[in-house]
């Protein structure tokens, strides 16, 4: 490119300029003819090689493209059309080579042309010009040299980067007219070919053809440094915070790390292990059921190809699972109440803590073998405390309490035949009959069992029972009542099963009226 400092390749050209230039003001020897076929020759020799390198620098932009995509494949759809152009402006100059040589045979020997008998420039006198100014093949070809490099601006646009390239052959393949040594305007064929022997024609051919591949290599260098240097741009990244786990209690510390991560749309992984891979935008995305209750771990790996070798990038975190809230928890601050005598169920959980890191504590609880159930029979005194003890996903253990009141079961209900209130029948019935009990709007189930009772009828005397059956003495005093005497069973002593001695609270008597 223009300007900066100059490669060996480049040098050498620009002597080779010189030297054309100073052979065409002398009057043109024989061995000058040969210096120009010498020249011809390191012009096409270096247009080889340019054409070998820049193939290879066009399957490296490739390869990189099917990698990584995103810039890279952005920069070889450009060197493909860029080199579309230059073969087909290559080929152009090499078709007129080819119709100045034509003439002329290679010598088997040596493989070289006679340059010395190519000192006519009849050929291109005879292609280029006519009887008043350039001919139509003349024309044509300075169209063609404007249209490559129309065509080679176009492709590389306006970036700054290539300015100094476009530059550079903008003044190497200047077809305006050139002022000679006395200053006077000729057009640029008459200028450059008009008279000249073939073979320094043909030379400045080659020359051409070197300026087109020189124009390949500067660009396909520029797109494969920009393509690298816009693939590893800080505005491709962003700062993520990246915390050690995803939920946290309240006043626990929060701790992570804040990182450089890209979000590039264009970097596809072959593989991807523990998420689910998106090959449309090259994301991978984590879908997964979350696991019991507390701190869960999840992982998995990337694995991308680059340049043949397989790379594997594993990922790890971990995140909290919290009970989903499907019912309020609601609760009467006066109604938090055991009741002696009976079993009473308990639930344990502790928020955000899996069952089996939670624990319970209290007079008479055990543990009823689920997870989180309790029963508590509740002991001596008016309240009950239960101290429940959760152990946290980093191994700090929390605690809470609540406390109960300990009531005893309300008073029962007797009963004659499962009846309560008023039971009437003849008194064969109730001579038959079990006196009992029953817990009403208890949500409880227990059994209960009488013990003793009185049973009182008008005018006669109190019969004290032992028993949940009429005694003997019950029967006679019975006997002597008539239809629509009451009878009334009170002091009805009732036990609760499998409470041992402890008594029941005073129960409503029941009445039996005789039909």
């Amino acid at each position: 490119m223009a300007g900066g400092k100059l490669t060996p390749r480049q040098k050498m050209i620009n002597l080779m300029y010189l030297v054309f230039i100073a052979m065409l003001a002398l009057n043109v020897s024989k061995e000058v003819i040969s210096g120009f076929g010498l020249m011809n020759e390191k012009f096409e020799e270096t247009n080889t090689n340019a054409l070998v390198s820049n193939a290879q620098m066009l399957s490296a932009l490739d390869a990189k493209a099917s990698e990584a995509k995103g810039e890279f494949e952005l920069a070889s759809k450009k060197a493909h059309k860029l080199e579309s152009v230059n073969k087909n402006f290559y080929n152009y100059i090499d078709v007129i080579k080819k119709e100045v040589l034509k003439h002329t045979q290679v010598d088997p020997e040596t493989g070289k042309r006679p340059y010395e008998e190519m000192d006519k420039g009849e050929v291109l006198d005879n292609l280029f010009f006519g009887s008043d100014g350039y001919s139509a093949k003349g024309n044509e070809v300075i169209a063609t040299i404007e249209k490559y490099k129309a065509d080679v601006k176009n492709i590389l646009g306006s970036d700054k980067k290539f300015q100094s390239i476009i530059n550079e052959l903008n003044k190497k393949l200047d077809v305006s007219d050139v002022a000679n040594k006395d200053g006077i305007k000729i057009k640029y064929l008459d200028y450059h070919y008009k008279g000249f022997p073939a073979i320094a024609s043909v030379a400045k051919l080659s020359s051409i053809q070197n300026d087109v591949q020189k124009v390949e290599t500067d660009v396909f260098n520029t797109l494969l440094g920009k393509a690298a240097v816009a693939a590893a741009s800080y505005s491709n990244y962003q700062a993520i915070v990246v915390l050690d786990k995803n939920a946290y209690f309240q006043g626990e510390s929060v701790t992570g790390k804040v990182v450089l991560g890209r979000y590039d749309e264009n970097t596809v992984p072959q593989s991807v292990t523990g998420a689910v891979l998106d090959k449309a935008t090259g994301q991978a995305r984590i879908s997964l059921s979350a696991g019991g209750i507390g701190e869960q771990s999840i992982g998995g790996q990337f694995t991308f190809v680059e340049d043949g070798k397989t790379i594997n990038l594993p990922f790890k975190g971990n995140y909290v699972v919290v009970p989903r809230p499907n019912s309020a928890t609601i609760s009467a601050d006066k109604m938090n109440v055991v009741y002696r005598g009976v079993v009473n169920p308990i639930s344990v959980s502790f928020a955000g803590i899996s069952a089996d890191k939670v624990s319970a504590s209290g007079p008479g609880l055990s543990s009823a073998g689920g997870k989180g159930k309790y029963n508590m029979a509740p002991q001596g005194g008016s309240e009950a405390t239960i101290v429940v003890t959760g152990t946290l996903p980093n191994g700090e253990r929390v605690s809470d309490k609540k406390t109960f009141r300990i009531k005893g079961i309300p008073g029962p209900t007797g009963t004659i035949r499962g009846e309560t209130g008023v039971v009437k029948g003849p008194k064969s019935n109730l001579e038959i009959a079990t006196i009992g009990a029953k817990l009403e709007d208890f949500d409880f189930d227990v059994d209960l069992n009488v013990v003793g009772f009185n049973l009182k009828i008008t005018g006669q005397p109190t019969v004290v029972v032992q028993g949940d059956r009429l005694n003997a003495q019950c029967k006679s005093v019975l006997s002597k009542a008539g239809r629509g005497d009451q009878v009334t069973i009170s002091e009805i002593k009732t036990k609760l099963v499998g409470a041992g001695s402890y008594l029941l609270p005073r129960t409503a008597p029941v009445i039996f009226e005789i039909q």
